[in-house]
């Protein structure tokens, strides 16, 4: 396996994971630059080839490089701040509407001020045209071409950069939808153009049409951004292979990633809940919770047996039906500022300091006290040691920002109110994890946590302590846990199909049929993407609901069962998932279960970096103690002196007893007086409730490697 590296652009820091093929994986970190993401890839490429032995040129470096997986939050951005394409939309005659009318049902039904979301397609850029299907696919009237001209001829004047083409019904026959493009692409050959039914052949118009807008607003963005960041790593020598993190937790070239932009709109954070289940499968468990917390978002995630992955999400207030992974997002990371609301109440974000200019203790110009400031007062970050004593955090300056802004308008000093601003950014994040979990009806406290992002070590003991997790699992690698994950992902591509049916009355050849079709498309793209046909990788499923319901249940299927016409387990899986999901069936009544749609994931299985396993040094970490320092200790309400370990120093066996702090370049572990501390064979940090050394499984012996 030739040289890999791992690219995460953050909104604050830009992370980096080299994967060597000879050496132990490294980790770099460079501020993010807002303006152009792309200007701080080659920034950090650029140090890293500047801090080898002998130090080599950005050109010489490259020139080694085979793989380069890179995840991106542009998309999301653009769509946060709008800052997309203008678009335009060309769809049935009298539906135009259905970007405001959405599903018909209010986001907050006792809210009296309750505003809508903007569409972002304006109305005078949403064109009706005539023409209708059924729902078979069968033509009730003919498309008229000439208003489909009508509308290019408007979007010219208007200087249109995107088109939508999504007409009702067209997941059923696909030809309207492609006689129209066809215009489009000869009259406005410049124009970013997404057919709905290339992108999502499913059914639901609103949520088809609302997916082909996102994918025409977000896709010039995405397309600038790819041209700029390859055409700036070939001009630096790099002649290897550039993949993108899509939102599936799987990977895409970038030549798919142009045509289905919406795949990127998790691209960042979806290499998290793969990352994290590898360093849980080290401690034989196959289920875990991920979070990630970095300079402006938390992020929660549920893994079982693999991350959680939904048919449908929503970005903004606007709705996806893309595969995506399960990720609750949340304004909470270190640069998140303090504030008091109309209320007198301390809030926490989402409101962040970012890169630009950072917490009031980075010096660059921050006014308002951040997560990170509180951190610093509080003991648990050394001003002299921060990302390794490269950046240096003043403070004095966090103080008096405390004070002028919380203390003084909340009555406290100022030590306890950056206390209270750490626990309140605790109590937020911990709702987070609340909603992958016991909202979809899992137990929190019977998952390890594996935490991540450069500020997550410093408040996962508190957030466990809240939801009473006994086992957390801090990688030596945590705070560039998404770049580990981007070179653990497999390369992936999802279909739907619309296949509505009774399971009673299926018309099985038709369904294997179908399914033999979508195994061939996926087998064909895989092969394109040099894939071999012992590398690929299929996973079925099947949506379903009993009859008169509106949502459907996603139920894993074995392709077996379609061959052998099993209706029994298709039947079984169904009443089983939809039971764990909303806490009963129907499986004992006479009610029908009605078959939506057909899914089906090709996987191309990639090479994967080995990780090293230390040899076994023993439970005295004595030679990794830096010192003491003063700390907030929340169970006394008052400062405490605290053992100061080097992460860097400790090794497979070391143990901890909290309360602690380890200190590493790029993340600091706190681990509080609630909970102890081993390192594993891996390296990494294993914390867990005091008492329950049971949670760790056998214990090692001996010199073992």
């Amino acid at each position: 396996m030739g040289l890999k590296i791992g690219v995460d652009v953050g909104g604050t820091f830009t992370d980096f994971l080299v994967a060597w093929e000879d050496r132990e994986p490294e980790i770099f970190k460079v501020l993010s630059t807002s303006d152009d993401p792309s200007s701080a890839v080659i920034n950090g490429l650029t140090e890293i080839a500047r801090q080898q032995n002998p130090p080599l040129s950005i050109n010489e470096f490259m020139a080694s490089v085979e793989t380069i997986v890179h995840g991106t939050t542009v998309t999301t951005n653009a769509t946060l701040t709008r800052n997309g394409a203008k678009s335009g939309l060309i769809t049935t005659a009298g539906v135009r509407d259905a970007l405001e009318m959405r599903r018909g049902i209010r986001e907050e039904q006792y809210n009296n001020r309750f505003t809508n979301v903007e569409p972002l397609v304006p109305r005078y850029l949403r064109v009706g045209v005539d023409g209708r299907l059924r729902r078979d696919g069968s033509e009730v009237e003919p498309l008229s071409l000439e208003q489909v001209e009508g509308a290019i001829e408007l979007f010219t004047e208007e200087g249109v950069e995107a088109v939508s083409i999504c007409f009702m019904n067209a997941f059923a026959d696909a030809d309207h939808e492609h006689r129209a493009a066809e215009l489009v692409r000869a009259k406005l050959p410049n124009a970013y153009l997404t057919v709905s039914t290339d992108l999502l052949p499913s059914i639901r118009f609103y949520q088809r049409v609302s997916t082909t807008v996102l994918n025409s607003y977000i896709g010039p963005i995405l397309n600038t951004y790819l041209e700029q960041l390859t055409a700036r790593l070939n001009k630096n020598g790099f002649d290897g292979l550039l993949l993108i993190m899509q939102s599936n937790g799987g990977v895409m070239t970038p030549q798919t990633a142009r045509k289905t932009a919406a795949l990127t709109l998790l691209s960042g954070p979806a290499a998290g809940p793969g990352a994290g289940l590898v360093y849980a499968q080290a401690h034989e468990r196959d289920d875990c919770i991920v979070v990630d917390m970095g300079g402006t978002s938390f992020e929660a995630a549920l893994v079982t047996g693999s991350p959680v992955l939904v048919n449908e999400g929503v970005i903004d207030r606007h709705r996806i039906a893309l595969p995506m992974l399960a990720i609750h997002t949340i304004g909470a990371g270190g640069g998140s500022i303090g504030w008091i609301d109309e209320g007198g109440l301390l809030r926490m974000g989402p409101q962040s300091a970012g890169a630009n200019p950072g917490p009031v203790s980075y010096g660059q110009g921050g006014k308002l006290p951040a997560c990170t400031d509180a951190n610093l007062v509080l003991g648990y970050l050394n001003p002299d040691f921060f990302a390794g004593g490269t950046i240096a955090l003043d403070i004095d300056a966090a103080r008096a920002a405390i004070k002028k802004h919380i203390a003084d308008p909340l009555g406290m000093d100022i030590e306890n109110a950056a206390a209270g601003m750490y626990r309140v950014a605790c109590n937020n994040m911990a709702q987070g994890v609340r909603e992958v979990t016991i909202k979809r009806g899992f137990d929190p406290r019977e998952f390890p946590m594996v935490v991540a992002g450069g500020a997550g070590p410093i408040h996962s003991c508190m957030i466990c302590e809240e939801l009473q997790i006994p086992l957390q699992i801090v990688p030596r690698e945590s705070s560039i846990l998404c770049a580990v994950g981007m070179l653990m992902g497999d390369l992936k591509h999802d279909f739907v199909r619309t296949f509505f049916a009774r399971l009673g009355e299926l018309d099985w050849s038709g369904l294997q049929q179908l399914v033999d079709d979508l195994v061939a498309e996926g087998t064909a793209m895989l092969l394109e993407e040099n894939i071999p046909a012992g590398k690929q990788r299929f996973h079925l499923k099947l949506d379903c609901r009993y009859q008169k319901q509106y949502h459907e249940v996603s139920v894993e299927v074995s392709r077996a069962w379609i061959k052998t016409r099993d209706a029994d387990s298709i039947h079984t899986a169904f009443h089983t998932e939809h039971n764990r999901l909303y806490g009963y069936s129907l499986e004992d009544q006479d009610v029908g279960v009605d078959l939506i749609n057909v899914r089906l994931q090709a996987v191309g299985v990639t090479e994967k970096p080995d990780f090293q396993t230390q040899r076994f040094a023993g439970e005295d970490a004595s030679s990794a103690l830096k010192g003491e320092r003063e700390m907030y200790i929340f169970s006394a309400r008052d400062f405490r002196p605290v053992s100061v370990y080097d992460g860097h120093q400790m090794q497979h066996g070391n143990r901890v007893c909290g309360p602690a702090l380890i200190e590493q370049v790029t993340t600091a572990i706190l681990v509080s007086d609630s909970y102890d501390c081993v390192v594993d064979k891996y390296g990494s940090f294993v914390v867990y409730g005091k008492g329950r050394e049971d949670l760790l499984g056998p214990e090692p012996s001996g010199d073992q490697s």
